[in-house]
């Protein structure tokens, strides 16, 4: 049995890889559109895929392009660990939502000063690609929690360990490899 979580963010690097058909509909769904490349796909299938997301009650935001998120007319913001911008916060006092990512305690404040609604703190498993990595583990990401409510554990979940989740105290999870390599995983998520 999976655990059941209030949110679930998926993070995707291309709407060409990831179909809205594998999501159940409901209001859990965070969809985080995070290219790795400089070309920004196509404006208009992009503002397409926004509309399907709204038609199916998913939240879409944009990693690290205010502009873009703008545009799009997205539900907010995502910043990556990296982004130490303070631009987003006059988005705080417009409609739009910011998330943000941290690798460490010192990051988790920083998101909090730039207004982060959820923290996605990675890793919570051990990831296969790459083995020199640390990863918290349940124990110690739960005593990070007390820290913040908004954070949420990113990094290692897949299929094999989706079920230890409902030890995690955390209202959600994210997920991104995991969708580019099994996008029906996402069916599994309830």
């Amino acid at each position: 049995m999976f655990a059941f979580k209030k949110k679930y963010f998926l993070i995707i690097e291309s709407i060409k890889d990831f179909g809205l058909k594998n999501i159940k509909k409901n209001n859990k769904f965070i969809i985080i559109y995070r290219r790795n490349n400089k070309k920004i796909e196509n404006i208009v299938e992009l503002k397409k895929f926004r509309k399907k997301c709204l038609l199916n009650g998913f939240k879409f935001f944009v990693a690290n392009n205010i502009q873009l998120t703008i545009l799009l007319k997205a539900d907010g913001l995502y910043l990556s660990a990296h982004n130490k911008s303070y631009r987003c916060l006059f988005l705080k006092r417009s409609k739009y939502l910011i998330i943000g990512s941290a690798h460490n305690f010192s990051e988790i404040q920083y998101k909090i000063k730039q207004g982060c609604k959820h923290i996605l703190l990675s890793r919570l498993f051990k990831v296969n690609y790459d083995n020199d990595d640390t990863f918290l583990g349940i124990i110690k990401f739960n005593n990070l929690v007390r820290v913040s409510k908004k954070i949420v554990p990113l990094g290692g979940i897949n299929s094999s360990n989706l079920n230890k989740l409902k030890n995690i105290i955390s209202e959600g999870v994210a997920l991104m490899t995991e969708i580019k390599k099994k996008p029906a995983i996402t069916s599994r998520l309830f």
